[in-house]
C-alpha cells in the first residue's frame, strides 16, 4: 500500500496498511475491495473502523442541533418568549422539514467531493445554526419569524445523517452492512438523547430526574449554543485528520438519481417514514407533550406542579437509539424484513396502548393568556393554582408512568425497525445483482459494485422521505382543527396507528409473502 503526492511519481511506504494517496482536496483511497475476505481482514476492517467512529462522532453532533429546539422550545417562555403552544410545535418542526430535504443533496455531495471532505464541510456548516441560536435567545426583542428562519438552518445536522450512512454503506461487506450502519445511525440518534438531557442543565434548568435544581439565576439558552458550536470546531478538525475518501465511491449525479426510478426505492421510504419518522418525530414532540398534559407553570418564578418535562423527554430518543443496532444486528441474522414486521407489530400494540393511558388522563384547563400572565408577573408570591388544576394535574400524575412506558415502547420497536430496513435497502439492491449475474464472473463484480452505489444513492433518498415524518407528526400533534390538546394527541395517535397497520401489510405483501411460479424469480422475499 502506498501513499503518493502529486509533486511527483515516486511512491513511499507508509506505515498504515491503506491505499491512501495524497491529492489537493485530501487522502484518498484508492484500492477498496471489501468483499475480498483476506483484503478485509488485513487491511479493510480498522480502516473502516476508524471511519466509522468518526462519522459517528460528526453525526452525533449533527443530530444534537437539528433536534436542539425540540427541548429548548419549551425553555423560551421561560427566557420571556411569548409564543403560543401552536407556534412552539411549528418551531420543532421546522428543522426537521429542512433536513429532509437536504438528505438528497447531503447524500449526492459523498461521490462528488468524497466521505471525508464532506463530513468537514457538513460539520463546519453546524456553525450557522448554533452561532444564529445563540444570537436569538439572549436577544428578547428577536421576532418568531427571526427564530423560525434559525431553526430551518438547524436542518443542516438532520443531512449529516445522509451523508454518513451512503459514506459508511461504501466501506463495509455486504455481511456486516447491517450492524455497521446499525451503529452509524444508533450513535448519531443518540445525539437527540444527549442533547434533551444535557440542555436542561446547561442552560440552568432543572434536570438528571430532578438531581440537579433550576439554577437561581434563571435560564440563559445561549449556553447550550456555544458548547455545541465548539464541538462542531473539534468533528470538522477530526474529520480531517482521521478520516479517509473512496475513489471507488465516486459517481455522477443522474446515476444516483437513476434510483428515483426503482419501484423498491418509494415502497421503503413509505416503510422508513413509519420507522424513522416516528423516531425522530416523536423525539422532537415528546418535550411539548409532556409539558402540555402533565406540567403547569405560569412562570419560571413559580413552582411548577406536575411532571417536569426536562426530567424524562430524552429517554425515548435514548432507548429508540440504542434499539436501532439491535434491529440491525436482528436484521444480519433473521432477515430484515421479518424484523421490519415485527417492529411494526409491536408499534401498532405499543401506539394502542399509549391511546389506553390518553383515555385515562383528565383534560386540563385552559392555561392562562398573555393578560392573565402579566398579571401573574405582578405579583408572583400571591399567585396559587386554581383547584381544578391541581385536581386534573394530581390526577394525570398517576397515569403518567403508564403513558411514559408506552411511549417508551414506541421508541424501541421504531428504533428497532429503523434498524431492519436500513439492513433491507442494500440486500435489495444486491439481490438485483445477483440475480442479473452469474457467480465468479467480472460481470458480477461490476454489478455488486454498481448496486452498491445505488443503494448508497437509495439510502440518501429513503432517507430523506423518511424524515418527513418528523415534520408530520409534530403538526398532527398541534392538529388546527382540535382546538383541545389531549383530543389533538389522541387524534394524531389514532391516525398513526392506522398508518403502522398499512406499513405492516405492505412488508408482508413486498417482502415476504411466498411467490410460485415465474413471480418467484422476481420477488425480494428474504431480504
Amino acid at each position: 500500500m502506498t501513499l503518493t503526492t502529486n509533486q511527483g511519481p515516486d511512491e513511499s511506504v507508509v506505515a498504515e496498511p491503506s491505499a491512501a494517496r495524497e491529492r489537493r482536496s485530501g487522502r484518498w483511497i484508492e484500492d477498496w475491495r471489501p468483499e475480498d475476505k483476506e483484503f478485509w481482514e488485513t487491511t479493510g476492517a480498522p480502516i473502516a473502523r476508524r471511519n466509522l467512529i468518526w462519522s459517528i462522532f460528526a453525526e452525533h453532533l449533527g443530530f444534537s442541533v437539528w433536534l436542539i429546539w425540540s427541548v429548548s422550545s419549551a425553555f423560551l417562555v421561560a427566557q420571556g418568549f411569548a409564543f403560543s403552544i401552536e407556534q412552539l410545535f411549528f418551531l420543532v418542526a421546522i428543522p426537521n422539514l429542512v433536513g429532509s430535504l437536504l438528505r438528497v443533496p447531503y447524500t449526492l455531495a459523498v461521490p462528488k467531493f468524497g466521505g471525508r471532505n464532506w463530513t468537514m464541510i457538513s460539520a463546519s456548516l453546524l456553525l450557522v445554526p448554533t452561532l444564529g441560536f445563540a444570537y436569538a435567545v439572549t436577544n428578547p426583542a428577536t421576532p418568531y419569524w427571526v427564530f423560525c428562519v434559525i431553526a430551518a438552518t438547524a436542518g443542516f445536522g438532520g443531512g449529516n445523517f445522509a451523508s454518513s450512512m451512503a459514506n459508511i454503506n461504501f466501506f463495509y461487506p455486504a455481511d456486516k452492512k447491517g450492524a455497521a450502519l446499525g451503529l452509524n445511525a444508533a450513535g448519531g440518534n443518540l445525539g437527540v438523547s444527549l442533547i434533551q438531557f444535557f440542555l436542561p442543565v446547561l442552560v440552568g434548568g432543572a434536570g438528571i430526574f430532578g438531581l440537579v435544581k433550576a439554577s437561581e439565576g434563571g435560564i440563559h439558552l445561549e449556553r447550550a449554543a456555544w458548547v455545541y458550536a465548539g464541538l462542531a470546531v473539534v468533528a470538522t478538525l477530526a474529520a480531517y485528520f482521521f478520516m479517509d475518501n473512496l475513489a471507488g465511491a465516486r459517481s455522477n449525479p443522474r446515476e444516483q438519481l437513476s434510483v428515483l426510478k426503482e419501484k423498491q426505492t418509494w415502497i421503503m421510504s413509505f416503510l422508513y417514514i413509519g420507522t424513522f419518522g416516528s423516531f425522530i418525530g416523536y423525539s422532537a414532540a415528546m418535550p411539548l407533550l409532556i409539558k402540555v398534559n402533565f406540567w403547569r407553570q405560569p412562570l419560571p418564578s413559580i413552582t411548577g406542579i406536575g411532571i417536569n418535562f426536562a426530567f424524562y423527554a430524552f429517554l425515548g430518543a435514548l432507548v429508540g437509539s440504542m434499539a436501532r443496532p439491535l434491529g440491525g444486528w436482528l436484521a444480519d441474522r433473521y432477515g430484515g424484513a421479518r424484523i421490519t414486521l415485527v417492529a411494526f407489530g409491536g408499534m401498532i400494540a405499543s401506539t394502542l396502548l399509549v391511546l389506553f393511558t390518553l383515555s385515562r388522563l383528565t383534560v386540563l384547563p385552559p392555561a392562562p393568556d398573555k393578560a392573565q400572565v402579566a398579571k401573574i408577573a405582578e405579583d408572583p408570591s400571591s399567585f396559587q393554582f386554581p383547584d381544578a388544576v391541581v385536581r386534573a394535574i394530581d390526577a394525570n400524575q398517576e397515569v403518567f408512568p403508564f403513558f411514559l412506558g408506552a411511549f417508551l415502547l414506541v421508541f424501541v420497536f421504531s428504533g428497532i425497525g429503523n434498524g431492519s430496513t436500513y439492513k433491507m435497502i442494500p440486500a435489495i439492491f444486491r439481490k438485483d445483482a445477483l440475480r442479473a449475474t452469474a457467480e465468479g464472473t467480472p460481470e458480477r463484480e461490476l454489478a455488486l459494485m454498481t448496486q452498491g452505489k445505488k443503494a448508497s444513492a437509495a439510502i440518501g433518498i429513503i432517507g430523506a422521505v423518511g424524515a418527513v415524518g418528523g415534520f408530520l407528526i409534530p403538526i398532527t400533534f398541534n392538529s388546527p382543527w382540535v382546538t383541545e390538546p389531549l383530543a389533538a394527541t389522541k387524534n394524531a395517535f389514532w391516525i398513526f396507528t392506522a398508518f403502522y397497520v398499512a406499513c405492516a401489510v405492505v412488508t408482508w405483501a413486498v417482502y415476504l409473502r411466498k411467490r410460485s411460479g415465474a413471480a418467484a424469480d422476481k420477488g425480494y422475499v428474504g431480504v
